[in-house]
């Protein structure tokens, strides 16, 4: 889920396409609501690339999407919401009461705007300052294992494609990633993709099982070393959620 607010938006227009809905990462993170502004986002595109045709400028980037995107109420809506993930950043005791201020009391019309100031990435602790955490085991009726939801994503990649992970330097992942951070990739990832395991002489090693990808990108932004590279897959591949 991209749920970094209205600061976080990228640049959604390009020559012949345009990002919409999740893809650009509208949702309002303060609701965790955004089916409605995903259509709306579509809505507004939809209409810049009509007019384009209409007007024969098919060629051009449709800069009126962004231009009607910041004349809209979900504009505003968001706008309204700027701050969650900043507040929340700050510990849940103080977020839950700062966001409580802002959006029940002052309906997210205040005059302050916090920025983020650090990379994901430039965030994750080192293991030897952090606690593990012992989680249950998945019971099968309300948690469950990771494989197991793959699963239920119908990832499918073909098979011989070249792999869309790939690391720059392949040494990272044991000797900074391991050591220092304990191997984040086996836990950030959802979808198992990373694995550490032991080589034939006895040291660790990194597999990296791109075929489990559901293309969230966690791996590509979060990674401390920003060693991790994705790519689009050939084809098309990746999750095919059919009952959705």
């Amino acid at each position: 889920m991209t749920a970094g607010g209205v600061l976080s938006l990228p640049k959604f227009v390009f020559p012949g396409g345009a990002l919409v809905g999740d893809d650009a990462g509208f949702l309002n993170p303060a609701r965790i609501k955004g089916s409605h502004a995903a259509i709306k986002s579509g809505m507004l595109a939809a209409q810049a690339a009509f007019d384009a045709v209409q007007t024969g400028r098919q060629s051009d980037e449709l800069s009126a999407y962004p231009d009607a995107f910041k004349q809209s109420w979900l504009h505003t809506e968001l706008y309204r919401a700027r701050n969650f993930k900043q507040w929340m950043s700050k510990g849940l005791y103080l977020g839950t009461l700062m966001v409580g201020i802002e959006q029940k009391l002052l309906g997210g019309n205040v005059p302050w705007t916090l920025h983020h100031r650090h990379r994901d990435h430039e965030m994750l602790k080192p293991a030897s300052e952090c606690t593990p955490i012992v989680y249950p085991k998945p019971d099968g009726k309300l948690t469950f294992d990771r494989l197991s939801s793959v699963f239920l994503s119908n990832t499918n990649h073909t098979e011989h494609q070249p792999a869309h992970l790939t690391l720059k330097d392949p040494s990272v992942p044991v000797d900074v990633n391991l050591h220092i951070y304990a191997g984040p990739e086996g836990r950030y990832c959802p979808a198992a993709v990373y694995e550490f395991v032991k080589s034939e002489r006895g040291g660790d090693r990194l597999i990296i099982n791109a075929q489990n990808c559901v293309h969230c990108k966690t791996c590509d932004i979060k990674d401390p070393a920003q060693n991790i590279v994705w790519v689009a897959p050939e084809g098309g591949g990746g999750p095919n959620y059919p009952y959705m």
